[in-house]
């Protein structure tokens, strides 16, 4: 009874985090916890979109795992777009390269 609530709970966490993020991508729409950090939404949702993948990965291959199968490369991959995904959001809250303009003239009534 205990593994299908954690698995139950994870899977509406994922869920959704894979909402959100697909409505930052599309929609540019941020929750309001995150609206005055997050300057670039769409590389938001990518990061949120590529974390909830490595969760769901992690989680449905390795601890939630209902066999007792041991697979040693798919939970560590997951864990690791996981992280990845967190540093995409991380990048997403800084803000972005001024463009570089020429310089300005000045010109004199000489």
């Amino acid at each position: 009874m205990l593994h299908w609530s954690l698995v139950v709970t994870a899977v509406v966490c994922v869920t959704v985090m894979a909402v959100v993020g697909g409505a930052a991508v599309t929609r540019e729409w941020v929750p309001p916890f995150g609206r005055r950090r997050v300057l670039r939404p769409r590389l938001w949702g990518i990061g949120v979109l590529m974390s909830a993948l490595g969760l769901s990965l992690f989680l449905s291959l390795g601890p939630l795992a209902g066999h007792l199968t041991v697979n040693f490369f798919v939970p560590p991959a997951g864990m690791a777009l996981n992280l990845a995904g967190l540093g995409v959001q991380t990048l997403a809250q800084r803000p972005g390269r001024a463009p570089r303009l020429p310089p300005a003239t000045t010109t004199g009534a000489s």
